[in-house]
């Protein structure tokens, strides 16, 4: 019968042995695969979430993606993944695509407003935000401002005062609590942001790349560059490679995120550390409560801690070199995890 062929699939025990095994053979003989569209209609769970990043390119987005989809995989649930291409009608586009597919969402929509994300939700649609918060959802976010000025402190300690810093897209929440924390430090050195040297750069290795040819070629060379996040610090590490210019002796680079590849670029890139995938997992943990409903009060918001990793990348001005009467590789922070 229906009903019998149905407790089997479904792996309910009130079907004798015997008929199990006649059912699974001829389910696999026919090549059957549920119908899971149907069956998320019958159950009212479709046993998936969704995923709406800026972008799929990139260590830092696919390392979220890693974390969410551990954690997702653990209990039971599959990623359906898509970037918005940082486009704000995009993000809307894709939301609406996935309504009635997945049981809730886990979004970074750093180009959409608060008012235009509720109306584009069912009311009662599970959602996390990352790095973003409306006030009405669960949030993960990262201590950004916070992070610039845990690294300003500390190529300041090391004697820099023109530090130089490439901006990520303006429109970007990320990008402006960076660029937030810089200024926060310019002015604590300098007693204004006067001093501060600023270049656009859009995340991407080739815009850190085109920043610091820039950099170099400015009257006001800087003898560090943080750069907003690893990404564009890659670039500007090729930049300074093809022109010559020593790293650290010449010029201090820095960067923001940890991604994997930081640790293996030449010189070993200091940062700003994230534990990304843990971003992620922590985003599904809130959003598996949200799915179970078994939240109480307001929304939570959950704040993503950052640390300072000190490499190879960042040294003190090569002024300071000269007159230091100890080798230069001994002017080196400890590497996180170091003993």
């Amino acid at each position: 019968s229906v009903a019998t062929v149905s407790r089997v699939l479904n792996g309910k025990s009130l079907v004798r042995e015997e008929t199990s095994r006649a059912v699974l053979a001829v389910a696999s003989a026919l090549r059957y695969v549920p119908n899971v569209a149907a069956r998320a209609l019958s159950i009212r769970r479709s046993h998936a979430v969704g995923i709406v990043l800026p972008d799929v390119h990139g260590e830092f987005f696919s390392e979220v993606i890693r974390g969410i989809d551990v954690a997702a995989r653990h209990s039971g649930y599959h990623i359906l993944v898509s970037g918005s291409h940082s486009n704000a009608n995009e993000t809307l586009e894709v939301l609406e695509a996935m309504r009635g597919r997945v049981d809730g969402l886990i979004v970074m929509a750093p180009d959409v407003s608060p008012e235009r994300l509720r109306d584009q939700l069912a009311p009662d649609q599970p959602l996390v935000l990352l790095n973003s918060n409306d006030g009405d959802h669960d949030a993960v976010a990262i201590d950004n401002a916070a992070g610039a000025r845990l690294m300003m402190e500390h190529l300041i300690a090391l004697g820099h005062s023109r530090i130089a810093f490439i901006r990520g897209p303006a429109h970007n929440i990320d990008a402006r609590e960076r660029l937030r924390g810089y200024r926060l430090a310019i002015r604590r050195l300098h007693g204004s942001t006067t001093a501060a040297i600023e270049c656009p750069g859009d995340f991407t290795e080739q815009s850190g790349h085109e920043a610091t040819l820039r950099l170099l070629e400015s009257k006001q060379r800087p003898t560090a560059i943080f750069a907003a996040n690893d990404s564009m610090a890659v670039g500007a590490l090729a930049a300074l490679a093809e022109s010559g210019v020593a790293v650290p002796g010449e010029m201090a680079v820095a960067g923001f995120d940890d991604i994997p590849i930081a640790r293996y670029v030449s010189p070993p890139l200091t940062t700003i550390s994230i534990d990304i995938s843990g971003l992620g997992r922590r985003a599904f943990a809130l959003l598996l409560d949200a799915i179970a409903d078994t939240r109480t009060g307001e929304p939570r918001r959950e704040r993503a801690e950052v640390a300072l990793v000190v490499r190879a990348s960042s040294g003190a001005p090569l002024r300071r070199l000269k007159t230091s009467k100890q080798p230069a590789t001994k002017l080196r922070g400890r590497t996180k995890g170091e003993k």
